[in-house]
């Protein structure tokens, strides 16, 4: 992992890269419905993979969440797949996960502390929520202000109670490990 003094062979840093996947995929079956974007816990996973696993293996992580969607196996929220899912209303968050991925996997490193990790994983979010937003806009003809509400603001406190948990997650584990480079 580029993050943390883990063991780096190659098959390692594969299994953390499948392995975040994982939990992706898994986070998005976590579900309370609402339309036209649900509630889940995919961005919180997201968030975690690029801090713990740096720039990098954070965005082939959700490189590869969003291949195995692409190909047919049930990952995305409500154990959907398919380039239909990724091209339609709620696509724009799930592309925008490798970017929010790689950014948050570079801010980390600059410092260490917890409000430092919150303000990186909250650009990660920005990320998220205007590439998903952009899209709901194209894809439903919303007006962006409509768009905005119903793809952005809705989520804010969910997103804060997220975004703070992986923050505390993430500074306490890289206070009790010693970083590589």
């Amino acid at each position: 992992m580029e993050n943390f003094n883990f063991q780096s062979s190659i098959l390692s840093q594969a299994g953390w890269i499948t392995g975040f996947a994982v939990v992706t995929a898994l986070g998005a079956q976590v579900e309370i419905p609402n339309q036209p974007v649900p509630f889940t816990l995919q961005t919180f996973f997201v968030l975690l993979s690029g801090a713990f696993l740096g720039a990098r293996n954070g965005f082939l992580s959700q490189v590869l969440y969003l291949i195995l969607g692409a190909v047919g196996i049930p990952v995305f929220s409500g154990a959907t797949f398919g380039l239909a899912k990724m091209l339609g209303p709620t696509g724009g968050y799930l592309l925008g996960f490798p970017l929010a991925a790689v950014v948050v996997g570079y801010l980390v490193t600059l410092r260490k502390e917890y409000f430092w990790n919150l303000a990186s994983m909250f650009v990660g979010l920005l990320i998220i929520f205007t590439t998903g937003t952009l899209q709901l806009y194209a894809v439903l003809s919303h007006d962006i202000k409509q768009a905005f509400v119903s793809g952005f603001l809705i989520f804010s406190w969910w997103d804060i109670l997220k975004l703070a948990a992986a923050a505390a997650i993430y500074t306490e584990f890289s206070k009790r490990f010693r970083r590589v480079g």
